[in-house]
C-alpha cells in the first residue's frame, strides 16, 4: 500500500490564487490607465493649442482681440496659464499648460503657431 501512494502526486490546494494575482497585478493596471489617461490628455492640449493659434491668427489678421479670439476656443480650465503672442509679421504663438490628473501641478507647456496674411486694405 505504501508503494502505490509513493506514485502518487501531492494535489496542492490553490484556492484564492487569483485573488493573489489580481492584487498583485492591480497597481500595474492602474499606473498603465492612469498614463493613458494623461497622454490622452495632453493629446487634447496639443490639439486644442493649435485651434487657438488659428482663431488667434484670424483675429489678429483682421485687427481683433488675439487673446480673447483664443480664450473662445478653449474650455475654462484650459485658460489658466494660457500664454498668447502676436509678432508683427502675422503669426500668433500660444501656449498652454499640461496638468496632471492628480492635481494641478504643471506637467509640461505645449505651444502652437499660426499665420494668416494681414486682412486690411492694401
Amino acid at each position: 500500500m505504501t508503494g502505490s501512494l509513493a506514485g502518487m502526486e501531492r494535489v496542492v490546494d490553490e484556492r484564492g490564487q487569483a485573488a493573489v494575482e489580481l492584487v498583485a497585478l492591480l497597481p500595474v493596471v492602474v499606473l498603465l490607465a492612469a498614463l493613458l489617461w494623461q497622454a490622452a490628455i495632453a493629446g487634447q492640449v496639443v490639439w486644442l493649442a493649435g485651434s487657438a493659434a488659428r482663431a488667434a491668427a484670424r483675429a489678429h489678421a483682421v485687427g481683433t482681440d488675439t487673446e480673447r479670439a483664443a480664450r473662445g476656443v478653449l474650455p475654462e480650465d484650459l485658460e489658466d496659464g494660457m500664454r498668447v503672442r502676436a509678432r508683427s509679421d502675422g503669426a500668433v504663438e500660444v501656449t498652454l499648460p499640461v496638468r496632471s490628473i492628480f492635481g494641478a501641478k504643471r506637467l509640461a507647456t505645449v505651444g502652437a503657431k499660426a499665420r494668416f496674411e494681414p486682412q486690411g486694405e492694401r
